[in-house]
């Protein structure tokens, strides 16, 4: 049997090919292509160039290669851009998936494994979450995601599947080896922006907020190691593979790092002063959002291996640095 991943071509689907693909499984991709690189796809595994959303390609392929599970990748995730564009946020995010959702129901698919997202807690304060929080999305981006939870439980309640939802937080960081990283070169997140800065690829970089009520007055995030979060996954997958019941979790260190606090640590690392001027909030950033970790390290056995933001940063730098290599 196969596990089909959609976005396998991104930058944490490709990491979860790779883990699979590493342990012996056999893995199909598929993945439009929009934002994801086909050489990020590791050669071990099958890939098919659509669109998630398609229901018919879907099905297909889930009888091409026997599929028996999804981990669903694909989707549109900066949250600014979802203040400014809802629509194509409730079409990648919401429609998209209930196309997919549909498809793995109609074609037999058992487990179906979901990235969600922190962004789902919206304003929670700065005491860390816990799975039972109040879901409050503050973007179309966490309400996208959080209504593809709902239908997720919806349909397990109506249907023969078991699923696992995991709720990211900041992930950052890049295989180890050098196989897979981030590689969209106007990614936002903070910690490529600010190693492309140190490189000269950037002139700045922007610190949005310096009066959050914060101990430095900038936003504070719970960074995640990408290898890390794919270790969960593969935990998660294993876990409704032995017959575990739907569930979602956090998948978080329990430790929140300061925009200031990042920006520092890439500076230490890379050597380089890097210019970071302040600027005004963005709408739909809460002040700070991390989460205890507690239940998915109790649940699924979760022990990370690489919870350092030095190694996090010094990884994503190593990273960008091979990608300025590479694309020469």
């Amino acid at each position: 049997m196969a596990v089909l991943v959609t976005g396998g071509a991104g930058y944490i689907g490709s990491h979860m090919v790779l883990a699979l693909t590493d342990r012996g499984e056999d893995v199909v991709v598929l993945d439009n292509l929009v934002t994801g690189f086909d050489w990020a796809i590791d050669g071990r595994a099958r890939f098919e160039h659509g669109n998630a959303a398609d229901i018919d390609r879907v099905r297909a392929i889930v009888e091409q290669y026997g599929v028996s599970e999804i981990v669903h990748f694909a989707g549109s995730i900066v949250v600014p851009e979802s203040v400014v564009d809802p629509l194509k946020y409730y079409a990648n995010n919401t429609a998209a998936s209930r196309n997919l959702i549909e498809a793995a129901i109609r074609s037999g698919v058992k487990h179906f494994i979901f990235s969600s997202t922190a962004a789902v807690y919206g304003m929670t304060g700065l005491a860390p979450v816990v799975e039972e929080t109040p879901l409050q999305p503050l973007s179309p981006y966490g309400r996208s995601k959080l209504m593809t939870e709902w239908m997720l439980a919806d349909v397990a309640a109506a249907h023969p599947l078991t699923y696992g939802v995991l709720r990211y937080f900041n992930v950052a960081g890049a295989d180890p080896g050098k196989r897979s990283g981030q590689s969209t070169p106007q990614a936002t997140h903070l910690i490529k922006v600010a190693c492309q800065v140190a490189l000269g690829q950037r002139e700045k970089m922007d610190i949005f907020g310096t009066d959050y009520e914060t101990e430095d007055g900038t936003g504070v995030r719970d960074y995640i190691h990408v290898s890390d979060l794919i270790a969960a996954h593969v935990l998660l997958l294993d876990y409704l593979r032995a017959g575990g019941d739907s569930t979602t979790l956090n998948a978080a260190y329990g430790q929140g790092y300061s925009v200031r606090q990042v920006v520092d640590t890439v500076r230490l690392v890379t050597g380089v002063d890097i210019r970071a001027d302040e600027a005004p909030r963005r709408p739909g950033d809460p002040a700070a959002i991390t989460a205890t970790g507690e239940r998915i390290r109790a649940k699924l056995g979760w022990t990370p291996q690489h919870d350092d933001l030095r190694e996090i940063v010094e990884t994503a730098y190593t990273w960008e640095r091979h990608l300025m290599t590479r694309n020469r």
